[in-house]
């Protein structure tokens, strides 16, 4: 399978994002654009823990759901959750009824409220955005997990914060802009404005530096193998057939 499909539309779109008309829909205005709002980052950090161990596309169907059943991911309401509110989203079949992952969630609305007092969520998790982001040519060239990653992923369970793992913080950081690993060839890539775009000589370079330090710093952890914008234990970073574990 290409990593890239030109769509009948003419436009070019990594081969995850090509068929399903929600993943395409999705890609071509959400994901990799900036999120710079309280609500907007602490529902996408739920949804990505929600989403380890199953694939994207079934968390965007269920979206509405969680956005419903979640009281559209306000902080303030969810840190007021308490028994009840906990068997009720166990019994909700619309959303994923994991208790794990519900406490979760729970547990990090009131770690963002605390984080308020120094700067805020928004201002922690961009404070990781690095000086450089990848150009991939190929679904192998994305790393799953970086220096960055691991360093938000440290400082959020520090700040009380939970399934927040270097994989899933890397994911968080595509979803909301602060890397661009759309592909060179992508119709999307340099879209969001954070990042230029990039003409394939420089992204030749870019690739090479980010492998050179990948090999000598994690290149386990930085291999390609992948969660399908989110990890695979198979390789594969088709973004919705395989899935992601922190």
């Amino acid at each position: 399978m290409s990593d890239v499909v030109v769509g009948e539309d003419g436009l070019a779109r990594p081969a995850w994002a090509a068929r399903d008309p929600l993943l395409r829909e999705y890609y071509d205005t959400e994901w990799g654009m900036p999120v710079r709002d309280e609500r907007g980052m602490f529902e996408r950090i739920s949804l990505e823990a929600f989403q380890s161990g199953l694939s994207w596309a079934t968390i965007l169907r269920k979206r509405p759901a969680f956005r419903e059943a979640f009281a559209g991911f306000d902080p303030d309401a969810v840190a007021r959750f308490d028994d009840a509110d906990v068997a009720r989203l166990l019994a909700d079949a619309g959303i994923v009824r994991n208790r794990a992952k519900i406490l979760a969630t729970i547990t990090n609305a009131r770690a963002t409220i605390a984080l308020r007092e120094d700067g805020g969520l928004v201002e922690l998790v961009w404070a990781h955005q690095p000086v450089a982001t990848p150009a991939p040519r190929t679904i192998e060239e994305i790393p799953t997990r970086s220096p960055e990653s691991l360093a938000l992923s440290k400082a959020l369970r520090a700040r009380g914060f939970v399934f927040v793992g270097p994989v899933t913080m890397r994911a968080l950081m595509e979803a909301v802009g602060i890397i661009d690993t759309h592909l060179v060839s992508s119709h999307r890539r340099g879209s969001s404005g954070v990042w230029p775009v990039l003409g394939h000589d420089t992204a030749d370079r870019i690739v090479e530096a980010t492998a050179e330090a990948a090999h000598g710093t994690d290149g386990a952890q930085a291999s390609s193998a992948s969660r399908t914008g989110r990890g695979s234990a198979s390789g594969s970073r088709t973004k919705t057939i395989s899935t992601r574990t922190t």
